[in-house]
This record gives structure tokens, sequence and C-alpha cells, in this order.
């Protein structure tokens, strides 16, 4: 996906413009509502200083959950309020709505250098049904509207992708682009061999990011729940372990596939199996031949680790997306705390995104020694199938609509 064409928040005046940014910061939070990770938050902090240090009237808008289109108190962002005023070290003014005249009045009394933060977008259901009529009314907040959400950039919701036809200029945000492209950079132009790490549990979410990236990727690596169906798809007995019976042929066929264009496929050659699935359980190391009848298969073992070790030793860009196992339970996480070791150690260009691998990597204290942690899992994964993003689309059409480009 091109992005020569897509202009960011540099690229247009906003000198004491009504800036609507729209962030995704749907962060953790414990019982007590409190937050426990504010990566996301970090993560759009440049856009909105450059944005203050242009002297800009910054409204974030972003999301929280899935309320279903109502009011869910337990997902409102006043807690996010509360964190932006300390990491911008400025008063951050929760708004109780997004929409709306009280809204408008709010906004319309905005100084240079002052910001708002709109209430989840999502508690409206015209969000998420990409509706005009909600676009319209989160368009009249605004001269400039930045998208700095890659993580709902694979969404057709309304403030990502029908604001677009209404807001005066419609640009990126610095996130948005740069995840854009590290993305492309890893996959148009890569420095080789590029080694794909694929995880997680079903091979139908991932089918299309495998049959995509059959044409750049030299090295597969495979791990994760979906590795069973790979494994049964040759005849392995894998046991309970979860398998897509109904995907065995295709499983089978990407390796074939690979091989025939000259692509290296690796599965597991041993597992950490368990009796049950349970943290608790009784479990032990066995060849990928070996595992019993009625144990399961929850992580990959020590010489697959060591293999696949091996495998990105000479890897020069690195894309990882999954989990190498049930790494939630400390039993079983000792072969993703593996690979996240040796995609740190590695002298690659490393491209994490998705699939609840960049909370492992957060887990095991190494986030600082990767390359690029993308914030989007559904966004992340959509580019691995080669689609093009809604928001970006939009984006791109908003430019030469308004003579831009």
């Amino acid at each position: 996906m091109a992005q020569n064409n897509l202009l960011t928040l540099k690229d247009v005046d906003i000198a004491q413009k009504r800036v609507l940014m729209r962030v995704d910061v749907n962060v953790p939070l414990d019982a007590n509502l409190n937050i426990t990770d504010d990566t996301r938050i970090r993560a759009v902090l440049p856009a909105i200083n450059y944005a203050l240090d242009e002297n800009a009237r910054v409204i974030i808008a972003s999301h929280m959950g899935r309320p279903g289109g109502k009011h869910v108190e337990k997902l409102s962002l006043k807690p996010v309020a509360k964190r932006f005023s300390r990491l911008l070290k400025k008063d951050v003014q929760f708004v109780p709505d997004c929409i709306g005249e009280d809204v408008e009045k709010i906004v319309a009394q905005m100084n240079p250098g002052d910001v708002v933060l709109l209430e989840n977008l999502r508690f409206y259901p015209g969000e998420t049904k990409n509706d005009d009529e909600f676009a319209q009314q989160l368009a009249k907040l605004c001269d400039v509207y930045v998208n700095n959400a890659f993580a709902v950039a694979h969404r057709e919701n309304a403030s990502v992708v029908a604001i677009t036809k209404y807001a005066p200029v419609s640009v990126a945000g610095f996130l948005l682009k740069s995840e854009l492209n590290y993305f492309e950079r890893a996959l148009e132009n890569p420095a080789r061999p590029l080694v794909a790490i694929i995880g997680g549990a079903k091979v139908s979410s991932k089918l299309g990011a495998f049959e995509n990236m059959l044409k750049q990727v030299d090295k597969f690596v495979v791990g994760g729940a979906m590795a069973s169906t790979f494994l049964k798809s040759v005849d392995y007995d894998v046991g309970q372990s979860m398998v897509e019976n109904e995907l065995l042929w295709e499983a089978r066929s990407l390796m074939k596939k690979a091989s025939m264009s000259g692509k290296a496929f690796y599965i597991p050659v041993d597992a950490v199996v368990a009796d049950r699935f349970d943290p608790d359980a009784q479990s032990k190391i066995v060849p990928i031949r070996e595992v019993p009848p009625d144990w399961m298969i929850m992580d990959i073992g020590p010489a697959t680790a060591l293999l696949y070790s091996e495998v990105l030793a000479s890897a020069r860009t690195i894309i990882w997306n999954g989990p190498m196992g049930v790494f939630e339970m400390d039993a079983f996480s000792r072969g993703t705390m593996a690979m996240v070791n040796y995609v740190a150690n590695s002298y690659a260009l490393t491209i994490v995104g998705g699939g609840d691998t960049d909370v492992a990597i957060h887990k095991a204290g190494e986030s600082h020694r990767i390359t690029y942690i993308s914030t989007g899992g559904g966004a992340f994964l959509a580019l691995m199938e080669g689609k093009s993003l809604p928001a970006v689309v939009a984006l791109q059409e908003a430019a030469h609509r308004t003579g831009l480009v």
C-alpha cells in the first residue's frame, strides 16, 4: 500500500485551529477503573504535542471497549483524561459526551493550546455503523481532522471513514503514518531473509495473511494452537489439541505452495503437552510424534525453540504476529518468552503486532529492543493479508477531493 499521497499533520496549517484527533486509547482497566497499561496513550503523545506546539486547539476522540451503542459507565474515558493530563503536564478537560450542542459550546470556548477529551464514541450506535449523520456532527467540531488511530484503520467506523467526507481538511497523524511506513518497509522492500513468525489460535484467522505473504516471505515459523492444524494436516497425531479439521487441506496446501516456491515452512518438532487446559495441569515435554492421545499441545518445546532460534539468526527482517503457546499460563509461557528473547537479540528489523504478542514482549521487558511494536492487531493482520485499510483510503480520497494532492 503506497503512502506517498497520504498527507500528515505537518502538511497543513493548524495554528489556532480546532484539531479533532481520532486516537485509539482503548486501554486496559482494572476492577477499580485504574489504567494498567498506558502504552497506547503514550503512542499518540507526539502528534498531540506537535499540535500544541503549533498553538492548535486539540479535541481528542476515541472509543473504549464494546458498549454496543449504549452508555456504559465502566467504559467511560474519564480515567484516560486524567492520564493525559499527567503525561501532557497540563489540564485535559473531560467532556461527558462526544456530539451535540453542549459539546459544540465547550469546543467553541477553547483557547489555543487547550486540550479536551470527548466521551466514548461507541456510546452512539452511529460510530460502528459508519453513520453519516453521526460523522457530520463530529466534523462540526473541527477545522482539521487527524486520524492517528492505526488500530481501528481496518474498520469502517464513522470517526475514521465517514467523517472525512465532512471535515474541511483530513490528514494522518504521526502514529498512523509510522505504522504504515514500517509495514511497507518490511514487506514491500525488505532486507532479506524475511522471516514471518505466525502464531495464535486459528489458521482460519490468518489464512489470508499466509496466502498473501507467500509472495514476499522467505521463511515461515509457525506456533500456537494453529500449529496443531498444520501438524495434523501432515498426519501427526496431536491428541486432544484444538484442530480446525475443515482447514486441513488448506494447511497442507499452504506448506506445499511454500515448498514449491522455495520458501521454508517450519512447524514444531516437540511440544509441551498437558492432560487438560488448566494452569495446574500435569504437563511434560514430548517429541511431536509422541503426543499422548488424551493430552493436548500447550506450547512449543525447547527443541522447537532452538530450531526457530537458528532460523531467526540469519534473518534481516522479522514480522511476528501471535504467541507460540498459552503464554498467559506461566507453565506454558516458555516457548513464547524464548522467541521474545531471540527476536530481541536478532540483528534484524523487527516488527511485532497483534495476537497478544505485544503483551508478551512487554511482560518480558524487551519492548525497547524491538524495532517497532504495532498498536493494532486487526489492522496489522489486514496489512499482512494485503488488504487496503478503509480509513487510509478515506484519507487519500479526501486529500484528492480537497485538492491537497
